[in-house]
């Protein structure tokens, strides 16, 4: 069967084998440019927010392949809809190109609520935007230390740190006004339970400094206050002043003091 082969001589055989190697190459070379669709390109649809299918159907429809790379959390837009793609709209690339997709995600990510208290806005604003958190409502109250966080709230209530939050959620900030400009008299705390002196000193817009406790209280709430600092009146019976925004030390004891005895002595600091 190979007789037409095997009679011919070496040489004509390989002249024979390369002259179709040749052949094959220019076939090959001649269709490369069909195969590759050289010099045909069109323009990158653009497909950003539109939903994952439709943004595919729009690709596939002019030429392209679509593939979804990534996928990321944005609030501000719909579920599985195109944040990102990658060539750009407008780009002139070859049809058959593949587009890559960075799609939105259906469900938030839960992140680690952040401790804020005692940073400046501008630096809790920057913790929380880097944790793909919001800074929703901003509440001003008085303290000494102006602008910082005094504390954070989620849904009118205080929120721990370390607690799971979702991306996106909007946290609001108790922020420090600074100190008022009236002076009002010391509030006189002698007698009252440390729950009652609370809720004066938050209605007074002051806050509570160092409380020190007597070996024998068991129930701090309802613990009585015993001595304070500032006290109500100086020692030549002036009332002692405060601000909004400034603290109160406060003593406290299990048992009731004496009201006029104790509040006729001007406490020292300690």
């Amino acid at each position: 069967m190979f007789d037409f082969i095997t009679k011919r001589s070496f040489i004509v055989n390989l002249l024979a084998v390369i002259a179709l190697f040749f052949l094959l190459a220019i076939i090959f070379f001649s269709l490369l440019g069909i195969i590759t669709k050289h010099g045909k390109s069109m323009t990158v649809p653009d497909v950003k927010g539109l939903n994952i299918k439709e943004a595919v159907a729009k690709l596939e429809a002019a030429g392209f392949d679509a593939e979804v790379r990534d996928s990321i959390y944005i609030d501000s837009i719909p579920p599985l809809a195109v944040w990102a793609q990658t060539p750009d709209k407008g780009a002139e690339v070859k049809i058959g190109r593949t587009i890559h997709l960075t799609v939105n995600k259906t469900v938030a990510p839960m992140v680690a609520m952040p401790e804020l208290e005692g940073l400046t806005f501008r630096s809790a604003e920057m913790v929380l935007k880097s944790l793909r958190l919001n800074v929703g409502d901003t509440i001003y109250k008085p303290d000494f230390a102006t602008n910082t966080v005094l504390q954070q709230l989620l849904n009118g209530k205080p929120l721990k740190p370390g607690t799971m939050v979702a991306e996106g959620t909007n946290i609001t900030l108790i922020l420090s006004s600074g100190r008022g400009n009236t002076e009002n008299p010391v509030p006189d705390f002698i007698g009252l339970s440390y729950a009652e002196a609370k809720e004066i000193l938050s209605a007074s817009n002051l806050n509570i400094g160092t409380v020190i406790i007597d070996p024998g209280v068991s129930d701090t709430a309802n613990a009585f206050i015993y001595k304070q600092y500032p006290t109500r009146k100086n020692e030549i019976g002036d009332f002692n002043m405060v601000r909004a925004g400034e603290s109160v030390d406060l003593y406290l004891s299990a048992t009731k003091p004496v009201k006029d005895s104790a509040a006729q002595q001007p406490a020292t600091q300690e």
